[in-house]
């Protein structure tokens, strides 16, 4: 028998290495056994709602592979122990997996690989977590549209059919996830004794409610998504029409992105219109977009540590630790960026245009540094994935792959383009519900007497507002050598 060592890829359908070991099984007339190591130290890695969500997906996973007459083989421990352990028990001779891209795990990688090798058994790494394996394509590109074009000219692999049930070995009896997670516990230095719990709601586990939620975005939300994945009001309508929500799956691997990619590529192909397409590719061309940033990651390893792009001069970031409290609470007296904070701490969740301009407001309205504000999402999001949470506050920093030198979303302008009617932000700051829509949106500019008398409970605004646009311009171009 084979092993095949589940990772970050909770599925049978789409599963680029669990595909090649069920058919080198075939082609023997073999089977594989599914396996999983519980690796503690770097489970602590990983916020407790994302890793919730992971383990949740694992054992819907799991149950899965019951239904199929197997078991999903759980053992804790590190990997490079685990797999040669696992390896000998069943007479493996060989171990596939899929390959990742964050430096921890690739670490693991080298590990797991080095001590199989050293007992004789064989390894197959294999491209998933993306669509376009990264070594095909350049290792940089000064843009977005240059990246999409290189990507575009590879072939893109269709999505990998489910294997048969009869090509996984019965090994029954083996302990839940959950079990082993409660068992193993102890080693997390987490907080909360149980890791599958989280303090909020988490959108159901596991691929069937994922390729639910995209089978309900493509009958009701991808033929308008370029008109309103930014219409604030409508996320808060309809969330799950307004934008497709399938972040939280694709960052714990429930869906794989060939699936996705294959389902907007179906229905571009079958637009019925100019205005229809025009709305899919959007969608599509969102998913490059996420493509892009496993390039940045396998390419520069470092990117959660280090500016991407290179600098004459250093940033002068500021140590704000008052205003990066009140950021993190939503307490900033900006409402647009209040509405996205308080979202996070409710939901785990914040809507891509919010999210952009948080993130905005803290790099460059707060001038702190990127990292803490990275760090924090990937605390606090159900959809923390390395690769898109640093190569997108990186490009939202002025440090990573933006075009443009000094990019700053002005609060205000923002919220009154994309939340006119203040829907959005009334629906999470609750102290300007009964404050008009027209003077939320323009909360900044009101005076202090005005504000006070509107809603003495919301604070006023920590940094002023032409004040800090002025004070980010400078300090990037003094750190671009421009001044």
């Amino acid at each position: 028998m084979d092993l095949f060592w589940h990772r970050r890829d909770p599925r049978l359908r789409d599963n680029a290495g669990l595909a090649a070991a069920a058919a080198a099984a075939a082609a023997r007339n073999d089977r594989v056994v599914p396996v999983f190591a519980y690796d503690a130290e770097l489970l602590e890695t990983v916020g407790a709602r994302r890793r919730a969500l992971s383990l949740r997906s694992l054992a819907a996973l799991q149950r899965r592979y019951r239904e199929r007459g197997s078991a999903l083989v759980v053992r804790s421990g590190d990997p490079a122990t685990v797999l040669p352990d696992l390896a000998a028990e069943y007479g493996a001779e060989r171990v596939t997996y899929n390959e990742h891209y964050r430096p921890a795990r690739r670490e693991r990688e080298r590990a797991v690989a080095s001590a199989l090798a050293d007992d004789g058994v064989e390894t197959d790494a294999r491209t998933d977590l993306v669509v376009v394996d990264p070594d095909r394509l350049a290792a940089s590109y000064p843009n977005h549209g240059r990246f999409r074009d290189d990507w575009d000219a590879v072939p893109t692999p269709d999505p990998y059919p489910a294997p048969e049930a009869g090509r996984f070995a019965d090994v029954g009896g083996e302990r839940s996830v959950r079990a082993v997670a409660a068992d193993a516990s102890g080693d997390l230095d987490v907080g909360d004794p149980d890791p599958f719990r989280a303090d909020v709601d988490l959108p159901t586990a596991g691929h069937r409610a994922a390729r639910d939620r995209l089978d309900d975005f493509l009958s009701a939300g991808i033929a308008t998504y370029a008109d309103t994945r930014d219409d604030l009001a409508r996320a808060v309508e309809a969330p799950t029409h307004a934008v497709s929500r399938l972040s939280p799956y694709l960052a714990t691997g429930a869906i794989g992105i060939r699936e996705v990619w294959a389902a907007a590529t179906d229905a571009l192909e079958a637009a019925a219109t100019d205005d229809v397409r025009r709305n899919v590719e959007k969608y599509r061309d969102e998913l490059t977009w996420r493509e892009q940033q496993y390039h940045l990651l396998y390419y520069a390893p470092d990117l959660a540590e280090s500016n991407y792009r290179s600098f004459p001069n250093p940033i002068a970031w500021r140590e704000d630790d008052a205003g990066f409290d009140a950021w993190k609470r939503g307490e900033t007296g900006y409402p647009l960026v209040d509405a996205g904070m308080r979202q996070l701490e409710a939901e785990g969740y914040v809507h891509n245009r919010p999210r952009q301009v948080v993130a905005s407001f803290l790099t460059k309205h707060l001038l702190v540094d990127w990292r803490r504000g990275a760090r924090w999402f990937m605390e606090r999001l159900v959809d923390a994935d390395h690769a898109s949470n640093h190569g997108m506050w990186q490009w939202i920093a002025s440090t990573g792959t933006d075009s443009v030198d000094v990019r700053i979303f002005d609060p205000v302008s923002q919220a009154a383009k994309y939340d006119p009617e203040a829907t959005f932000v009334r629906e999470y700051v609750p102290e300007l519900r009964e404050v008009p829509a027209d003077t939320v949106v323009d909360w900044p500019t009101l005076s202090p007497e005005e504000r006070e008398d509107l809603a003495p409970d919301y604070p006023h605004p920590i940094v002023d507002r032409d004040a800090a646009y002025e004070r980010a311009k400078r300090v990037f171009e003094e750190a671009l050598g421009k001044r």
